[in-house]
């Protein structure tokens, strides 16, 4: 029975190592990108719902942006705070500044998707790029950098949306490590030809790429989705691309307690089961596989069968991972994540098996 598990052990670290360089290596070994100014016109979308506190203090950092030809759409999605009377004096303020006032519907009460396709009508622009109400560019080039990693045939392009670093915090460090492999993984299999999704914090693409899918029709009825389920239905290899220069990143503030986090991250799981059928075989396999890497050794140890083979297969798959995780970090201006990572993804590990079981018996809570 043990020599089946360790054949068996031996097979999912195989299935690990595959995964870190023959996939993640796409992008952790990258050549560095360049920024090739395009100036084509772009609308900023901005989506927002009960946020006067974020809208306040960082719409002003777009409108600051460094970029001869943008508007700013900014769209209030039938909010009961003052994100209203804020974005109404920012019209006021700056004459690149749309906005798009939603009124509850009542087919589509409360879906994000709905509040962003009239944004999307409204714009002005062919090419549109998108980040959330609690999110900054980290740089006044933001534009400028998403923008240029456009081309004829790439009309897709799939940026990083970083979080705050709060000093002395583990969580922080699981947020922040849980974001820069969700990155990997979908910055990887873009640049193989198999984009399966992007964020709504950083995401550009021409409408046109929109209004050929019908938007988000196929997924309407998910109230969530508005940007990996689209992607998931509209990226391919010739249309896809991304963008991991520093000027390119945005960042948020990420959630301070546990269960804020957990909430946010079951509203986010919950559009896998929309996605492609071979994308949910291939997250399923990658995260099968971390399970099982964590768990059979455990066994093999206890006995100690063949201790010395599988000490070695458990270095040599943390030392491809944290080679692969080390490269990109560094791409992504993360490098004290990966000194963090063997302990961070045991706990994200078994944090994720928790929001799956949790999913399962309930649904997570959705746009506010």
């Amino acid at each position: 029975m043990l020599i089946l598990i360790l054949y068996f052990f031996i097979f999912i670290v195989a299935v690990q190592i595959s995964y870190y360089l023959g996939v993640f290596g796409k992008f952790a070994f990258a050549k560095t990108q360049k920024i090739t100014p395009k100036k084509i016109p772009i609308s900023v979308i901005v989506c927002a719902k009960n946020e006067e506190e974020n809208v306040a203090n960082y719409i002003p950092l777009l409108a600051e942006q460094n970029y001869p030809d943008f508007e700013i759409v900014l769209i209030d999605d039938a909010s009961s705070d003052n994100t209203l009377a804020i974005f109404e004096e920012f019209e006021k303020q700056y004459s690149n500044v749309r906005l798009v006032k939603v009124k509850n519907n009542e087919a589509f009460w409360g879906n994000k998707k709905y509040a962003l396709t009239l944004g999307i009508k409204a714009a002005k622009k062919e090419y549109l790029l998108f980040t959330d109400a609690d999110c900054y560019p980290t740089s006044k080039d933001w534009i400028l950098a998403m923008s240029s990693q456009f081309t004829m045939q790439k009309t897709i392009v799939l940026g990083y949306g970083k979080y705050e670093k709060i000093p002395n915090s583990f969580l922080n460090k699981i947020i922040r490590f849980e974001t820069l492999l969700t990155v990997i993984q979908y910055f990887s299999w873009a640049k193989i030809g198999q984009p399966y999704m992007g964020v709504g914090r950083n995401l550009a693409y021409k409408k046109e790429t929109f209004f050929n899918v019908n938007g988000f029709i196929e997924h309407m009825q998910v109230r969530s989705g508005d940007d990996d389920l689209f992607v998931n239905q509209a990226a391919n290899a010739k249309n896809t691309t991304i963008a991991f220069t520093a000027e390119s990143f945005t960042l948020s503030r990420p959630k301070t307690t546990f269960k804020d986090w957990f909430t946010q991250k079951r509203r986010h799981v919950s559009t896998v089961n929309y996605y492609k059928p071979f994308d949910k075989l291939q997250l399923g396999a990658f995260y099968c596989s971390q399970l099982l890497f964590i768990l059979l050794p455990i066994l093999l140890l206890a006995f100690q069968f063949q201790l010395i083979l599988v000490l070695g297969l458990i270095v040599l798959r943390y030392l491809v991972a944290w080679i692969v995780v080390g490269f990109s970090a560094g791409k992504l201006k993360e490098n004290d994540i990966k000194f963090w990572f063997p302990i961070v993804e045991i706990v994200l590990i078994f944090t994720q098996i928790n929001i799956f079981i949790t999913n399962i018996f309930s649904k997570p809570v959705l746009w506010k």
